[in-house]
């Protein structure tokens, strides 16, 4: 019975799960189809030399779709923590309430599994074609269809899937009914101690990561540095909220004072609700910390070793974490237009009072600048830091290589995706009728 109204759920409600079903479809190719390679790429003697390289590509894979669709997925969850309240109201107990939620997981990481398959294979097969372009595998990689990559990838897709679900769950259950009553948008705490807690942990743990970059074989110092900025991305996610609300207030007081009604409603929205934020800033900063890191960690290692590519070899490193920013990116879209949306009715209820659209589209477009703001530095310190170790491995000095028009173009990307959502998003609100549909 569950399973059948989880199923009427997401079919009735499309739009409401087509963020989440786009992460695990993009998730699930992206493992299965650097998987694939990886295993072509195994059966050539002539590519052991990049071996490393495609492992360290698919293992960076591998996290960001974890990263990404556990955010996502909770993310979806919380956004409807009223309904699970009314749900509660009518007489459903919080067992009904988290099994419904799981269930609409399954359903959506099924039949998303089952697209993203699909799609692993063209995927390789492209990834393939780019490394005998690039000269990267003058030889080419032999994609052959094997169980392997597939297990992996319905393994991140439905388990990563089912896990965040649960936990996001336990929060919404947790929703009393009256709460559907209550429409205060200022959060009661900002860092629950579980999330505190891992999120210290995280940080210690890419602490330590760091200092064994100098420490370890020179071969191993570059997958170390990629490692510790996972770690880190993890707990600067847990701990941001406290770190964007402190941005949100600084650098929105600069957008009050260039815009002074737009840009106090941006900072209003932010200071009230950092965690919303960070939900936004997450995919931001990942994009900038693993990007930057993985392209400017190989210019470091060829700089150190005297080495210049010309030619197609240029862009071996960006086409190796290309898929991984592209995605990535779409999340840093899907997030925002996901928050916002949750703010339909608070615009709403600004234009009753006399806002003018314009002015509502001008403090979406400063929220938006700053919450991109405050992902991009979380993200760069991140980055700056396992590459300054990096530069200290390979050379015994604190410094490393990096290209200003990469990164300017890598935070470009990531802000127009972030307008682009969150303007989207809020269109009807801003534009429509004054009641919801």
């Amino acid at each position: 019975m569950t399973l059948v109204l989880a199923w009427n759920n997401v079919r009735t409600n499309r739009m409401g799960f087509a963020a989440s079903f786009a992460a695990v479809v993009l998730a699930v190719m992206l493992v299965g189809g650097s998987g694939l390679v990886v295993v072509g790429a195994a059966t050539r003697a002539e590519l052991n030399g990049i071996m490393g390289l495609l492992v360290l590509s698919a293992v960076v894979s591998g996290f960001v779709s974890i990263f990404v669709v556990a955010g996502i997925l909770s993310l979806h969850v919380l956004r409807q923590r009223r309904t699970w309240a009314l749900l509660r109201s009518v007489g459903m107990t919080p067992r009904q309430v988290s099994r419904l939620i799981t269930a609409e997981a399954l359903v959506v990481a099924v039949l998303a599994n089952v697209a993203g398959c699909l799609l692993a294979v063209p995927y390789a097969a492209l990834m393939a074609a780019f490394m005998q372009m690039t000269g990267l595998a003058p030889g080419g990689v032999p994609v052959e269809v094997t169980t392997g990559p597939f297990i992996v990838a319905l393994v991140v897709g439905l388990a990563v899937t089912l896990l965040a679900a649960r936990v996001a769950a336990r929060k919404a259950v947790g929703v009393g009914p009256l709460e559907v009553l209550r429409d205060s948008a200022v959060q009661r705490r900002l860092l629950p101690w579980p999330r505190a807690v891992a999120g210290g942990a995280a940080l210690a743990g890419g602490a330590v990561l760091l200092w064994l970059v100098p420490q370890v074989k020179l071969k191993s110092a570059a997958p170390t540095a990629l490692g510790a900025t996972m770690v880190l991305c993890v707990g600067a996610s847990a701990l941001g909220p406290v770190a964007v609300r402190g941005m949100g207030w600084l650098l929105g007081a600069v957008a009050a004072r260039l815009d002074p009604g737009a840009g106090m409603l941006a900072r209003s929205s932010l200071v009230a609700q950092p965690r919303r934020a960070m939900s936004a800033a997450s995919p931001v900063m990942l994009t900038v910390a693993l990007a930057c890191t993985f392209l400017f960690a190989v210019e470091t290692t060829d700089a150190a070793a005297g080495v210049t590519r010309t030619g197609p070899s240029v862009w071996v490193a960006p086409m190796l974490v290309g898929s991984a920013v592209v995605y990535t990116v779409i999340s840093v879209l899907n997030s925002t237009a996901m928050t916002m949306a949750e703010r339909a009715g608070e615009i709403r209820l600004l234009r009753t009072v006399g806002t003018k659209p314009r002015q509502l589209a001008r403090a979406v477009c400063w929220e938006t600048l700053i919450v991109t703001c405050a992902g991009t530095l979380l993200g760069t310190g991140i980055a700056a830091s396992s590459l300054a170790m990096l530069g200290k491995a390979e050379t015994g000095e604190l410094r490393f290589a990096y290209s200003l028009p990469q990164y300017a173009g890598l935070v470009l990307i990531c802000t127009l995706s972030g307008l682009a959502g969150g303007l989207a998003a809020t269109r009807r609100a801003r534009h429509g009728a004054l009641l919801p549909d």
